[in-house]
């Protein structure tokens, strides 16, 4: 393989020089083996005036000229096809010795790589292991590689074009195309030096206002600072959205230092960006205003047990755009921002922390031969053995209807543990099923049918004879 790329490298370096000086050598040798060369042209056409005698001794002087210059065209065409030679083997000696350094880079990095690489990790998050790292440096080793190699090229190749004078020129101007581009950005950076001063101050004094702002928002949500009227859960969100206003405002203020932001395609591109993202975002947009105005409005926390529309769950997590419940069979359910603020929100929560307690209910039907007084009784002592149920106060007892065949009751009792509510309305039905046993009275109400005869039972009817 390593003898592959050395032949790749010598046959690359021999192809690129041949194919610019053919083209320009093989003219000028047509040239001299016809006797004409550029400089014979140029001495005719400054002698084309003399006359007489002077005529005479010019010729003569052109053509001792001539025949000296043939016999050095020949000796400096052969001395600078050596030395350009020279310079390309050199070339490839050093292409060969630079190749053979990454070789060796690759295996340092190897080494070093499995030893020193740790995975990168942001918070719970891993962004890359030991193996992707090392994909990743022997990938920018390899671009490296290819980049000197290339430079190495651009490098020789003006060389040898200026060792000959038809190709003197071509060689100024590929040094030009080097040398230009890397100039204009020397220039460009030095005189970006005082903007990027201005952009450099700019964004330290925001950051240190962001750390301002980040230590009362940890002294407010830790309670020890209180401001009335404003709420701790309100700290983080209100940090939130400050640190982007005064990002978007540190933006406003530097983007006419960033380079090039005065240019027409710049601007062309920051129009077409932000149209983009107008039309593209309309319902991200409205999602995320949803959630500043459901954040300072306050109806549930993290935690919290609520029920939007039919979905009853706790709250395990509050986004700028989406909010996710996990219901009480450990079902994720999301809900877009928007959905909330349009929908009709019951906080369980909210009983136990303004009130004396969320208030459970249940029915129950009994016939009306059975005493009310015997009803109440097993009832309420059926709440007051049932689990997490508060003392204080009581359960208590509603007869919500009187129907064709039974009276119907409901037993309220006060809880405070919100999160436990399936399984204090399940203790309590058993402890009801209990007490009504106890007490040897039936919770099965009566069902009364009556069957109607058909419509023709009377024209079917016998009439007995008189």
């Amino acid at each position: 393989m390593r003898l592959w790329n050395t032949r790749k490298a010598v046959f690359l370096s021999a192809l690129t020089v041949v194919f610019f000086l053919v083209p320009f050598y093989i003219p000028a040798l047509g040239n001299q083996e016809a006797g004409q060369t550029p400089q014979v042209q140029s001495i005719q056409e400054e002698q084309t005036e003399p006359e007489g005698e002077n005529l005479i001794d010019a010729t003569e002087e052109m053509t001792s000229g001539l025949t000296m210059f043939m016999e050095n065209t020949h000796m400096n065409l052969l001395i600078r096809f050596g030395i350009a030679a020279a310079i390309i083997i050199l070339q490839i000696l050093l292409i060969r010795l630079m190749w053979r350094l990454f070789v060796w880079l690759n295996q340092k990095v190897t080494v070093l790589g499995t030893e020193k690489f740790k995975p990168l990790n942001i918070k719970q998050y891993r962004i890359m292991d030991t193996n992707q790292m090392l994909s990743v440096a022997y990938f920018l080793l390899k671009i490296l590689k290819w980049v000197v190699t290339i430079f190495q090229l651009f490098l020789t190749i003006p060389i040898v074009f200026s060792l000959f004078p038809l190709t003197r020129n071509l060689a100024s101007t590929i040094f030009s195309y080097i040398l230009n581009p890397l100039k204009n950005i020397v220039l460009a950076i030095v005189g970006y030096i005082p903007n990027l001063f201005t952009i450099v101050i700019v964004a330290v004094v925001i950051q240190y206002i962001i750390r301002f702002l980040k230590f009362f928002t940890i002294q407010i949500e830790k309670e020890k600072l209180v401001i009335p009227g404003f709420y701790a859960d309100w700290a983080q969100p209100t940090f939130s959205l400050l640190r982007v206003l005064l990002y978007a405002f540190m933006l406003a203020i530097i983007y006419p230092s960033l380079p090039g932001s005065d240019s027409a395609a710049f601007q062309g591109i920051s129009v077409f960006v932000g149209i983009l993202f107008s039309l593209g975002s309309t319902s991200a947009i409205g999602n995320l205003v949803a959630g500043i105005v459901i954040t300072y409005m306050r109806p549930f926390k993290l935690g919290d047990r609520i029920k939007i529309n039919d979905v009853t769950g706790f709250v395990v997590e509050k986004s700028a755009t989406v909010t996710r419940i996990r219901t009480h069979k450990n079902e994720f359910v999301t809900f877009p921002n928007q959905v909330i603020l349009n929908a009709n929100i019951t906080n369980y929560n909210f009983s136990t922390e303004m009130a004396e307690g969320l208030i459970l209910h249940t029915d129950v039907t009994m016939e009306f031969y059975i005493p009310w007084r015997q009803v109440h009784e097993v009832m309420l002592a059926a709440g007051k053995k049932t689990i997490y149920v508060e003392e204080t106060p009581a359960p208590y007892i509603l007869q919500t209807a009187l129907d064709d065949y039974y009276a119907k009751y409901e037993l309220n009792v006060y809880v405070k543990e919100v999160s436990k509510v399936p399984a204090i309305l399940s203790d309590l039905h058993k402890n009801l099923q209990d007490g009504f046993k106890e007490a040897g009275l039936d919770l099965t109400s009566p069902s009364y049918n009556v069957r109607l005869p058909p419509p023709d039972a009377q024209l079917r009817r016998v009439v007995p004879a008189p």
